[in-house]
């Protein structure tokens, strides 16, 4: 979408053209995940679980590198929005080298604790030893993971949502088929069990990373990245952090989370880490939407900002939220209704298992449209470079779902139940707070660039 169009055409159309193609291609993201668990639930229970171990620390480092590169996907729509491609690709450049020295030293302090990090969150030696060895095969795919997120990111900030479509598609794809293979075996490939699935993955994000830095140095797409832009700036890198760490430390937090639950979800036995792997791997996919109106808000409302045209910027606003609220609530509806079916699909020989994934999905269900305003208005904040605010948000209602779900099921003594029910509570109540920051309308009076 052209820069005209971002500052002046239909704002319904405008979201849609944006957020469309970004939830696909988040969804089409979080197949990579679903596709594993499709496969690795062929082998047992034992395998969901390993995998459902390793999944929120892996979540939570890409979301570290997602909100750190917020703020180029902020400080590239301010820019394109002032009409100055020379600090777009500025940006964009400073961003890669920043978050490719920060992904090689992650992937090796990640490969070599992998085995102590997941000893904390089980004691049963077989899913531990699947587990280590599918997170540390995953780590060293970190690198890969987070160059094509700032590629993803860039291009989200000039409003172009097609590409990162096309080439992912391309690569789940890939990923499915090269899942079974390296799992099962086939020919002169040995059988990996979990490894195979991890290695598939590392496989594809490699190839994703190889294609965007490619069109990145092309120019082809509105940021043309140049061998200048790579030299670290002290100014710039300043920049990205001041912007960038508060989102970080935002996204971090809700998959730091992800890890807590599943620290609470581990007291319980197997069967309910499994659940919890299932229920949450779902819950990702129902907020895929939600992060795809926040996203396309923050883009559309970044580029209004740095034209200075903040009551346009307000009924964007306003439109967003009502779209978030309306399309999760529908999508929170019929995952109530076929929610058995869907946990079937991924453990079909598990009666027990599907059960209890079914009864977690349909107790969060139904609060799923407060997730999909809160989404909008955090996307709001960020736009304005009020990353702070909506770090703190993300903050507290981290810790609220800990507390609640920790005292329901261990205190009060409803134990798996408690765990399902602290999600719901907290998607209202955080919802309400989000709005009242949004309300103060103090996000308008920012100036970032």
């Amino acid at each position: 979408m052209n820069r005209e169009k971002l500052l002046n055409g239909s704002i319904t159309k405008s979201l849609l053209i944006i957020a469309v193609p970004i939830i696909f291609a988040n969804i089409l993201q979080t197949v990579y995940q679903l596709i594993d668990t499709f496969w690795v639930g062929r082998l047992g229970v034992e395998a969901v679980a390993a995998v459902s171990l390793s999944f929120p620390i892996l979540f939570f480092l890409m979301s570290l590198a997602m909100g750190l590169l917020m703020a180029s996907s902020i400080l590239v729509a301010q820019y394109n929005g002032k009409g100055e491609p020379d600090k777009v690709s500025s940006t964009v450049g400073q961003s890669l080298s920043l978050v490719s020295i920060m992904a090689v030293i992650i992937s090796v302090v990640g490969y070599f604790s992998s085995h102590y990090l997941l000893s904390f969150l089980t004691k049963d030696l077989s899913v531990l030893q699947q587990a280590t060895s599918y997170l540390q095969i995953s780590f060293l795919a970190i690198t890969a993971m987070f160059v094509y997120i700032l590629f993803q990111s860039s291009l989200r900030g000039v409003g172009e949502v097609k590409v990162p479509l096309i080439i992912i598609s391309i690569t789940v794809v890939l990923n499915f088929f090269l899942d079974p293979v390296l799992m099962f075996g086939w020919r002169f490939i040995p059988a990996m069990g979990v490894s195979g699935v991890a290695l598939a993955t590392l496989i594809t994000e490699y190839l994703s990373a190889i294609i965007g830095i490619i069109l990145l140095v092309r120019g082809t797409y509105g940021i043309k990245l140049r061998w200048s832009d790579l030299k670290m700036k002290f100014s710039w890198v300043k920049k990205i952090f001041r912007l960038g760490l508060p989102s970080s430390l935002e996204m971090g937090s809700r998959s730091f989370g992800m890890i807590l639950m599943t620290f609470v979800a581990s007291l319980f036995g197997t069967l309910t880490i499994a659940s919890f792997g299932i229920g949450m791997r779902i819950f990702m996919f129902v907020i895929i939407p939600g992060i795809g109106f926040s996203i396309a808000t923050s883009v559309i409302v970044g580029n209004n900002l740095g034209a200075r045209q903040h009551e346009r910027a307000e009924k964007i606003v306003k439109t967003g939220m009502k779209i978030g609220f309306l399309t999760l609530t529908g999508l929170g509806v019929l995952l109530f209704i076929f929610a058995k079916p869907i946990s079937a699909f991924f453990v079909p020989n598990e009666i027990e298992l599907v059960l209890e994934a079914a009864f977690f999905i349909r107790i969060m269900a139904l609060t799923f449209g407060f997730i999909g305003m809160q989404m909008v208005i955090f996307g709001t904040l960020k736009a304005a470079g009020k990353t702070t605010t909506a770090m703190f948000l993300a903050l507290f209602n981290t810790i609220m779902v800990f507390v609640i779900s920790y005292v329901l099921s261990s205190i009060v003594g409803m134990q798996q139940l408690g765990i399902w029910v602290a999600y719901p509570i907290s998607n209202v109540i955080s919802a309400g707070i989000a709005y009242y920051f949004y309300w103060r309308k103090d996000w308008l009076k920012k100036e970032l660039v």
